[in-house]
């Protein structure tokens, strides 16, 4: 019996034995085992798990969190890491380990099939794809059996080539020492890149002081509006103003030497004259950033414990892109800036090449710039400004040629609709031509009723309004003219009210549609016209031929002879009611290959926006 028992233990033994041998044939070699678990820990982000894997978790812990921080520019960038084992050597306990790094900035679009490559010697690079932003290497790295079992023996080499215990890992981006420039229509410098300096203050700043030395090149910032600004900041801190060079350099030493105030240069596109100033140029700059961010460089860069730059792993270096070319008038544009400046309502003034659609100037006043991009966006009635829309289908409609002898009443109920004159003005009954030259709202609103349903929007589609354009560089609405299915609608869109709206540019657009014949693509960037949503057949040449003899006579004998010193200029005056408010104020005029609207909010009448174009013509 006791012979048997120590048969069965021999046996078990031996196929113990047997398995455990027949294991450890199988089992990866322990550096391979201990270097992929080291890589797949790298390749998740888990810097805890990394560096548990190797002999000095603290040092390793500290040296990959900084790296990890460095290639991700402080949350500025997406860096992807994927690390692999490639080989090992169970003899030498050694492992090579393939190192790759995506980075991806928003904005950016980066070829995800090529590759920046650093060797094991951090000083041979190939960068055989400029536009790339994936750093990939080798590295090699060894592992030791310890009581805690089998770790990597840690050195930040066997993370990235050239890392040591005392320096760390960055990745930047870089720009050309140059930038591309925004032009005008002439070719000349519109906008480029300078340095910015932003004042930045803390609660330890004078206030008085700041504002003392700021306030003649900022009048609005004053010792309480700074302070109010830094009671609501979450930061303590706030920047009092941005200057240009030029305003800062006089005052710059003097800024410096105040306490609780930084000064943080910046780069950023400007307007080369600094009177320049265009809703239209935001677009711009949305542009140019998107080539700026698209020509960035940038590079890995290997920091010594000082902070310094101590050799470069990877990178790219930045490329210049064309300058560009937009279609905008620099003397017109600050013409129509000057036209709106004193106006205390707020204006705009948007202008237009009819023959090739290029825009011309897009102004606004400072009381329209709290607003917004009104002169592009903002959507008002057009009122009597409208009238080339309807007189423009009733002709199309065969209902009236410009003799056709029509009744205007001073005052007339159409439908309802109690239609007045301005001030009640009656004439009679007079030809087509003469009662849109004086802007007669009964005879136009007698006009439209007669009209179908959709006649009004079909009109208004012929000369771009309605349309939706996509622009390069501009973003536009232009109007709303639904179908008008009843007569008492229709008797309040004919005159460019009720449901009708159109914006400056929408109606800058009419005028063009009428001088060119069609209506042209819109263009803010030379060469990039815009695209429709649609394509309306344009209205017959005849039509636009009679509008805009009509149009003359506004001038010569209508609504507009305070203009007609003006040589060969075309026009339509507009006021447009406003529930509870001041009515608006329209123009809309044509002088040779240059279409216009002027509009000003609550001007209570057509005589300011009159005004303010003869600024901008004269």
């Amino acid at each position: 019996m006791i012979v048997l028992v120590r048969r069965h233990l021999l046996t078990l033994i031996a196929v113990t034995a047997l398995v455990a041998s027949a294991c450890g044939d199988n089992a990866p070699p322990q550096p391979r085992t201990v270097a992929d678990a080291f890589a797949a820990a790298l390749s998740s982000g888990n810097v805890a798990a990394a560096a548990a894997e190797t002999s000095d978790p603290a040092g390793a812990s500290t040296v990959i969190t900084q790296m990890f921080d460095g290639l991700r520019g402080g949350g500025t960038v997406d860096a992807t890491p994927t690390f692999t084992v490639t080989q090992a050597d169970e003899d030498a306990k050694s492992f090579t380990m393939s190192g790759s790094w995506s980075f991806t900035v928003p904005g950016s679009t980066p070829d995800p099939d090529s590759t920046v490559t650093q060797t094991s010697a951090p000083s041979t690079i190939a960068q055989d794809f400029p536009s790339e932003r994936i750093w990939a290497y080798s590295t090699t790295g060894t592992a030791a059996e310890t009581d805690q079992g089998w770790k990597i023996d840690w050195d930040p080499a066997a993370v990235v080539p050239g890392l040591t215990n005392g320096s760390t890992i960055r990745y930047t981006p870089t720009t050309a020492d140059t930038a591309p420039r925004v032009l005008d229509g002439a070719g000349a410098e519109l906008m480029s890149r300078q340095v910015v300096t932003l004042v930045n203050i803390d609660a330890s700043a004078d206030t008085s002081a700041v504002a003392a030395l700021v306030s003649p090149i900022a009048p609005t910032v004053t010792a309480e509006s700074l302070a109010a600004d830094l009671s609501v900041s979450t930061s303590g801190t706030t920047t009092a103003v941005s200057l240009r060079q030029s305003d800062l350099d006089p005052i710059q030493d003097r800024l410096a030497a105040l306490p609780g105030v930084t000064l943080a240069p910046q780069t950023r596109l400007l307007t080369t004259d600094r009177a320049v100033a265009s809703p239209a140029l935001s677009g711009v700059a949305d542009l140019w950033q998107t080539a700026e961010t698209a020509g960035a460089g940038w590079a890995v860069q290997l920091v010594g414990p000082d902070g310094t730059v101590t050799g470069q792993l990877a990178g790219q270096d930045a490329t210049v892109g064309p300058d560009i070319a937009t279609t905008l008038d620099t003397s017109l544009q600050l013409k129509a800036e000057n036209a709106l400046s004193s106006l205390p309502n707020q204006s705009a003034i948007v202008a237009i090449r009819p023959s090739t659609g290029a825009v011309l100037a897009v102004a606004q006043n400072a009381a329209a710039d709290a607003q917004g991009p009104i002169a592009l966006t903002g959507l008002y009635p057009p009122g009597s400004t409208f009238k080339t829309v309807t007189t423009s289908a009733a002709l199309q409609a065969g209902t009236a040629t410009p003799d056709t002898a029509l009744p205007c009443p001073g005052t007339e109920n159409i439908e309802g609709r109690q239609i007045p004159n301005d001030d009640n003005f009656d004439l009679g009954t007079v030809p087509l031509h003469t009662a849109f030259a004086r802007s007669c709202n009964t005879t136009m609103a007698r006009l439209a009723v007669a009209l179908p349903d959709d006649a009004l929007q079909q009109a208004a589609l012929q000369f771009g309004l309605g349309v939706d354009y996509v622009t390069p560089g501009l973003t536009t609405v232009t109007g709303s003219v639904p179908p008008a299915t009843t007569p008492a609608e229709r008797v309040e869109s004919g005159i460019g009210q009720g449901a009708v709206t159109a914006t400056p540019f929408g109606m800058a657009l009419v005028a063009a549609s009428i001088a060119n014949g069609s209506t042209p693509l819109p263009m803010l960037v030379q060469g990039r016209p815009a695209t429709a949503d649609q394509a309306p057949t344009p209205v017959p040449t005849q039509v636009t031929d009679q509008l805009k003899t009509m149009m003359r006579e506004t001038i010569t004998a209508g609504t507009a002879t305070v203009l007609q010193d003006v040589p060969g200029l075309l026009g339509k005056t507009g006021t447009a009611e406003v529930a509870n408010a001041p009515a608006h104020g329209w123009f809309v005029g044509i002088q040779g290959d240059l279409a216009f609207a002027v509009f000003v909010a609550g001007g209570n009448s057509s005589a300011p926006a009159l005004t303010a174009a003869g600024a901008f013509l004269r």
